[in-house]
């Protein structure tokens, strides 16, 4: 058990017969009363968000997590396989608990958080950076630059993200894999 006051980003409780993980939260002293923790939840099975507040010293049932990583090796009809790095273990895991899957390429090591009670698996998480290869681009027209333009360009895995208009196609760079952003160019 812990105190409302103990939530922070990432901190999983059990609440309303599933397990949800905090994805943003505020101390709030109002004017009257007492003090309250406004928090956003986000359940790890269905991926619903939900907004509560609790009152400070309110006691909620925490989720001990365990966060291991894992090399994805493929995808079939039971969801992206994953192996333990440390164990070699395999195990499927659906498309909706991982995040940044559209940047995830063969060989991409992510983050597996697990319920170290039940063993099930909450989430997968892309690492905030990753490099992927350019397959495709239309050339740049050069003088057309008064502002920062940006072109499409399809990536390895499949994925159209925009880039400036001097990246050309083959050419390796770097994305942020929350919001699919370019981040720079990678030199070979």
């Amino acid at each position: 058990m812990i105190n409302s006051q103990e939530i922070k980003i990432g901190t999983c409780i059990r609440m309303d017969g599933g397990i949800w993980k905090c994805v943003d939260f505020q101390h709030r002293k109002p004017g009257k009363g007492n003090t309250v923790m406004n928090t956003k939840l986000k359940n790890v099975s269905d991926g619903r968000v939900l907004e509560r507040t609790f009152q400070v010293g309110f006691k909620l049932e925490d989720v001990r997590v365990e966060h291991r990583p894992y090399q994805y090796l493929y995808e079939d009809a039971t969801g992206y396989i994953f192996m333990n790095q440390e164990t070699f273990e395999q195990i499927p895991i659906p498309k909706e608990q991982i995040t940044g899957v559209e940047f995830m390429k063969e060989g991409d090591v992510v983050d597996v958080v697990t319920d170290t009670e039940e063993g099930t698996i909450l989430s997968a998480e892309m690492p905030v950076k990753t490099t992927l290869k350019i397959v495709s681009s239309e050339p740049g027209v050069k003088g057309n630059t008064a502002t920062n333009a940006t072109k499409p360009a399809t990536l390895e895995t499949g994925v159209e993200v925009r880039v400036p208009l001097f990246i050309n196609e083959g050419e390796t760079i770097q994305i942020d894999t929350r919001d699919g952003s370019y981040l720079g160019r990678v030199s070979e």
